[in-house]
């Protein structure tokens, strides 16, 4: 049972933000030695809370930080995340956006289509770099959430749909400025269906199948779904 200092709190004006460190450096310690005993390695989600002191105290316990936004990077930056660190998701990247990862020197650009893709060959080119970049998939799993964040289906609007991933995967190893070096998945938010992510894993060993036959191997397996919590137990 965590216990709030309920009195020192009363004189305070809302919006109040009370963070339990304790509680949070628990909880990584936990997730810490969970992922290490299967060789995984977690990035903390910065749009879940962006406070620079606990964006530090996940970076003192060795985690990655994950990325939707230019601002987020520099948050992850300026709080100790080294750059290798640092993954870029979500859709609609800016030109300033892909322009601070590169400068930063971040780990991977999780790309989301063919035009992205393209565009970020054409800035890492004009900047003389290379980009370092991995392949949404959407691998047609169901995570048996809401309809409404449920984002690993066909119908959902994300990632390349596996019929594409021949094409998306030829020409992105023809473009000069960008290393395709990982897939990446995301399935959904607020999961309390483990079999979800045991569908995704199996899923994931196809293609990695599909694509070592064709002589291709990718470094990196980003595995993405949010855990919800279950009320009822």
């Amino acid at each position: 049972m965590v216990s709030f200092p309920v009195e020192e709190l009363k004189g305070i004006k809302t919006p109040c933000y009370y963070y339990d460190m304790d509680l949070l450096q628990r909880t990584l310690s936990t997730v810490k030695y969970e992922a290490e005993k299967v060789g995984a390695y977690v990035h903390y989600a910065v749009k879940a809370n962006a406070n620079p002191r606990i964006l530090k105290t996940v970076d003192e316990f060795g985690f990655g930080a994950d990325c939707v936004s230019g601002g987020e990077i520099q948050a992850a930056i300026d709080a100790g995340f080294s750059g290798d660190k640092i993954m870029f998701a979500g859709v609609g990247k800016t030109d300033e956006e892909i322009e601070i990862g590169l400068d930063a020197g971040i780990r991977c650009f999780n790309v989301e289509s063919l035009p992205e893709l393209i565009n970020i060959n054409e800035i890492a080119a004009r900047k003389k770099m290379m980009a370092r970049v991995a392949v949404r998939v959407n691998p047609n799993v169901d995570a048996h959430t809401h309809q409404y964040i449920t984002t690993g289906l066909n119908e959902n609007k994300f990632g390349i749909n596996l019929e594409q991933l021949d094409d998306f995967v030829g020409k992105a190893l023809a473009l000069e400025n960008v290393d395709l070096c990982g897939v990446h998945f995301h399935i959904g938010s607020q999961i309390t269906d483990m079999s979800a992510f045991r569908n995704l894993t199996i899923r994931i060993n196809e293609i990695q199948d599909d694509l070592a036959a064709k002589g291709i191997v990718v470094e990196n397996l980003n595995f993405g779904g949010g855990l919800g919590i279950d009320y009822y137990h």
